[in-house]
């Protein structure tokens, strides 16, 4: 809390010019001691009491006469004077350029067990944010592998039983003209030939299929 004010250079000229030489000695010397202190700071008491006399030597005097009383002794009564010349001066002209001293205020000294909880909850709410904002991540990432691994896997199996099909087809046509040619060949080189004419006609037909089957799993991958 404020308690004093920074004299200003106003301030100090009245005091040093005589321009206050008709306040009692006493508060002069005391703005004189406090103007030549460290930082020549003036108390607001002090102040106060400079605003008392000041409104006390601007006030006009009224010379006291004697005057007959009936009856009795002389009474002294007032006479009214005019005002001396002059304007008296005010204390807001004599504080112009002062400043309120604001003196700082203490701080008092952290705790170190508070510092060091403060700092362990801290951590604590930054790990729980990252593992927050990485746990999406991690997930997308881990469901981006295994949905690509298993797109593969099913890529492969289609080739791998599309193949075997072909296979299949293929010896079962052979197989099935083969036999059923004996009805019509006696010759088992006629029987063959037929055999082998069929599974080509068929496996060429298979490879067909089997080709746009693998360009349309390849171009999936």
């Amino acid at each position: 809390m404020a308690a004093a004010v920074r004299a200003g250079r106003r301030l100090r000229q009245a005091v040093e010019g005589g321009e206050l030489a008709g306040l009692p000695a006493g508060l002069r010397a005391e703005l004189e001691a406090a103007l030549a202190s460290e930082g020549a700071l003036v108390p607001f008491g002090l102040l106060r009491r400079l605003h008392a006399a000041l409104r006390e030597a601007g006030r006009p005097r009224r010379p006291w006469r004697d005057g007959p009383r009936p009856g009795g002794p002389p009474l002294t009564v007032p006479c009214p004077v005019p005002p001396p010349a002059g304007s008296p001066l005010y204390l807001h002209e004599l504080l112009e350029g002062s400043e309120i001293d604001l003196p700082e205020v203490p701080v008092p000294p952290r705790n170190p067990e508070l510092v060091a909880r403060l700092e362990r909850i801290k951590a604590k709410l930054a790990n729980e944010e990252y593992r927050r904002m990485t746990r999406n991540i991690t997930g997308q990432e881990m469901n981006g592998t295994l949905a690509e691994f298993g797109r593969q896997v099913r890529s492969v199996k289609a080739v791998v039983i599309t193949i075997f099909n072909f296979i299949v087809t293929v010896v079962a046509a052979f197989a099935c003209t083969y036999l059923g040619s004996q009805y019509v060949f006696a010759e088992t080189a006629a029987r063959v030939l037929s055999a082998v004419i069929v599974a080509s006609v068929v496996g060429l037909a298979e490879l067909y299929v089997m080709v746009r089957t693998l360009e349309g799993d390849l171009g999936k991958l």
